[in-house]
């Protein structure tokens, strides 16, 4: 498992933790628009937030939970679990 999430993998995480189905390409496609947009609410959100955390042993940014869009809360993410690897 790499320590950096790909738009392929929130794409299975929206469908897996909120039920939201968005095709890869869509969501590549829609990086900027808001998650309220794509169909996923706060707590879907957190719900990935959660999934990560599991996923990965380490807490994710306090704020990942807040991002407007996919493009900062993969930043965000990528971010912390970079720093987290390091």
């Amino acid at each position: 498992m790499s320590e950096h999430i790909t738009v392929e993998e929130l794409s299975e995480l929206m469908k897996k933790c909120a039920g939201v189905t968005v095709a890869p390409q869509e969501l590549q496609q829609q990086y900027e628009a808001g998650f309220d947009t794509l169909g996923v609410d706060s707590l879907g959100l957190l719900g990935i937030v959660g999934e990560l955390e599991n996923r990965y042993g380490t807490p994710m940014p306090p704020d990942a939970e807040r991002c407007k869009t996919p493009k900062q809360f993969l930043d965000q993410v990528n971010g912390a679990l970079m720093t987290a690897g390091a």
